[in-house]
């Protein structure tokens, strides 16, 4: 298998669950106090929203990758 149909999957599933999981959150640790040998963090949950069109779009991609790897050959 070509490189441009592995990599024309991964952009149809990760399209695939853009659509379907709409956000993705994450923890991100920040340090906000330094005072010495003390210190203090804090973790915030972050939330990504993914656009219904970034979805669509990395769809229709991996598709007319795929569709232009397969003639190639």
């Amino acid at each position: 298998m070509s490189a441009v149909k592995i990599m024309a999957i991964v952009l149809m599933v990760a399209g695939i669950a853009g659509l379907l999981y709409g956000n993705f959150s994450y923890t991100k640790e920040t340090h906000d106090i330094k005072l010495g040998p003390i210190e203090m963090s804090v973790a915030e949950k972050q939330t990504v929203n993914v656009p219904a069109w970034a979805g669509v779009g990395a769809i229709v991609l991996g598709g007319v990758l795929l569709l232009y790897a397969s003639k190639k050959t």
